[in-house]
C-alpha cells in the first residue's frame, strides 16, 4: 500500500501539509553546507534523504524544522512563504501544531516517567497558565499504543534502555498530531523488531493518516522499502530526486559513497537490495567467478 491509500476506503483521519524549500544554502561559521537544495514534502508521502556521513542531511533536515536559519532561499508550508499559511508567518506554537521533529542526541530527562514525556508533545495545544486540553489524554494514550509503550507508561525514563527511548520520544512527536513529521535517524538504538515496526508505522502514518513524512536514514534498504521518494544528498547537495527505481542505482550510489554498491531486487519482497562490496567480498567474488 502506498501514497494516499488506506485500504479501507476510509478518508485520512489528519490532513498532512506540504512543506518545501526551494533554493535553500545553509551555512555554519560562514560556510555554507547545504548549497540551493530543492526539496518538497507531500501530504501522504514517505520522502527519504540518504546520503554520506557529512552530506547534509540532518542539517536539511532541522532548517525544514525551524531550528537552522537558511542563509538564502524559501521555506514554504501549503505554499505561504517562511512556513506561513495564507503568507501569514506562524508563531511557535502554531508552527509546532503542523510540524514535529525527532532529533537525534535528546538528553534523558531524570525523575519522570514514559507518559509525562511523551505528554510534552501536547504543549502547542495547552493554553497560557495550564489551561486544558481536551484532547490531550487520548493523544498521548494513542502515541504510547501505536509505539507499544503502553506497559511502560509509569516507569522512569531514565531506567529506560536507549531503544525503549527512542520510542518514548516518537511517542511524544506522535501525541504532537501534526501534519509534517520530520524523524532524523529515528532507528537509531532500535533493535530489528523494533526497526521494522517503526518503519511500518512511518508508512501508517502516511497511508492511514495523509502525513507528510520526511526521515534521514543511513540504511539504503529501509530506505527503499518505506519511501515513496529518496533524495540522494551528497556535499550539501541534492544529487537525485525520485522513486527509489530512479535515485538508487549502482552507478550513483558508487558515485556518491565512493565505494562499489551493488543493487538488485529482493526475490521475497520485489523491493531494491544493496550491498556495499569491501575488500574481503572482491576477493570472494574472483574466487568463485568461473574461468
Amino acid at each position: 500500500m502506498r501514497a494516499g491509500e488506506t485500504g479501507t476506503g476510509k478518508t485520512a483521519a489528519r490532513r498532512g501539509h506540504e512543506l518545501a524549500a526551494e533554493g535553500v544554502t545553509v551555512a555554519y561559521d560562514g560556510v555554507d553546507v547545504v548549497h540551493a537544495v530543492a526539496l518538497t514534502l507531500r501530504p501522504a508521502e514517505v520522502a527519504a534523504l540518504v546520503g554520506p556521513n557529512g552530506s547534509g542531511k540532518s542539517t536539511l533536515l532541522r532548517t525544514l524544522a525551524r531550528l537552522q536559519h537558511p542563509r538564502c532561499g524559501s521555506l514554504t508550508l501549503d505554499g505561504g512563504t517562511e512556513h506561513a499559511t495564507d503568507g501569514i508567518a506562524l508563531s511557535a506554537r502554531e508552527f509546532a501544531r503542523r510540524i514535529a521533529l525527532l532529533t537525534q542526541g535528546r538528553p534523558t530527562p531524570s525523575g519522570l516517567t514514559v507518559r509525562d514525556v511523551v505528554e510534552f508533545g501536547r504543549y502547542p495545544y495547552r493554553g497560557r497558565w495550564g489551561r486544558p486540553d481536551p484532547g490531550g489524554a487520548a493523544a498521548v494514550d494513542r502515541a504510547l499504543g501505536l509505539t507499544g509503550l503502553e506497559d511502560l507508561a509509569g516507569r522512569g525514563v531514565d531506567h529506560l534502555s536507549g531503544g525503549q527511548l527512542q520510542r518514548v520520544w516518537l511517542a511524544g512527536c506522535l501525541a504532537q498530531e501534526t501534519g509534517v513529521l520530520l524523524l532524523d535517524e529515528p532507528t537509531t538504538y532500535l533493535d530489528l523488531r523494533y526497526q521494522v515496526e517503526l518503519l511500518d508505522l512511518v508508512r501508517d502514518l502516511a497511508d492511514d493518516h495523509g502525513i507528510a513524512v520526511g526521515v534521514v536514514l543511513h540504511d539504503l534498504d529501509q530506505a527503499a522499502a518505506v519511501a515513496d521518494r529518496v533524495a540522494l544528498l551528497h556535499d550539501g547537495r541534492v544529487v537525485a530526486d525520485g522513486t527509489p527505481e530512479e535515485v538508487l542505482t549502482p552507478e550513483r550510489l558508487t558515485e556518491v559513497y565512493g565505494i562499489r554498491i551493488n543493487v538488485d531486487t529482493d526475490p521475497a519482497t520485489g523491493r531494491l537490495r544493496t550491498r556495499a562490496v569491501g575488500r574481503h567480498h572482491a576477493r570472494s567474488e574472483r574466487h568463485h567467478t568461473p574461468s
